[in-house]
């Protein structure tokens, strides 16, 4: 397999938000992929952060692209307004659906790619007869709801396990992980399979934002 960079996405949560703007031009040039946008809704997780205005706000501040990460109850009421805020990519969560394979059509009748989240405690085999339809799966490696949480070690399993299961259905799915992502254990999660990392604490809090970046999009795999 050829070597390929790691994509990197800055998770907004973690930045200024009274200097969204200038958080959002740091990220662009420290080189990031994505900008990540975690919405929580206080019933699916215990956190509420925010809604379509602000991913359109950020939205219209790059032109990176904007993927957002629905972790809410019931998202299909609310996945064409994040669509027309300027998502170009709609993650919602294995555990929150209840017609998974129905929402995930629903997200790409809009024309953006749609992804799939799975929280620590959900196997991947649950995945298997939808996986041949995602762009994208999201391995939680803590439990959501809130930033700076430490790294699940037991995710590097479940990384590989869908990494094997994707050579076999779906070799263009992208695997990103979001959870407790460090310089330090991003080889790892990278060498199991991961594609894209969302460092958030890692990247908006370090004191040189542009050097984590480099760090972690230098892991090859």
């Amino acid at each position: 397999m050829q070597a390929t960079s790691t994509l990197l996405a800055p998770s907004i949560l973690s930045a200024d938000f009274t200097r969204l703007a200038s958080s959002i031009e740091i990220a662009e040039k420290a080189g990031a992929d994505w900008m990540h946008c975690d919405v929580m809704d206080g019933t699916f997780v215990p956190n509420i952060t925010f809604g379509p205005l602000i991913v359109q706000a950020i939205a219209s501040c790059t032109n990176m692209i904007i993927d957002t990460h629905l972790m809410i109850a019931d998202p299909d009421r609310y996945i064409e307004d994040f669509v027309k805020a300027g998502s170009h990519q709609i993650t919602v969560h294995q555990e929150a659906c209840n017609h998974l394979h129905r929402t995930v059509q629903f997200i790409r009748s809009f024309g953006v790619k749609a992804g799939v989240s799975i929280n620590p405690a959900t196997p991947v085999s649950v995945l298997e007869a939808i996986l041949c339809d995602l762009d994208l799966v999201l391995v939680m490696s803590v439990n959501p709801g809130f930033g700076g949480q430490k790294f699940i070690p037991s995710s590097i399993d479940k990384i590989r396990q869908l990494h094997s299961m994707r050579l076999q259905m779906n070799p263009d799915m992208v695997i990103a992980v979001d959870g407790g992502i460090t310089e330090e254990n991003a080889g790892s999660v990278v060498s199991a399979g991961a594609d894209a990392l969302i460092a958030g604490t890692a990247f908006f809090r370090a004191s040189d934002p542009s050097a984590a970046a480099a760090g972690i999009k230098s892991i090859t795999r």
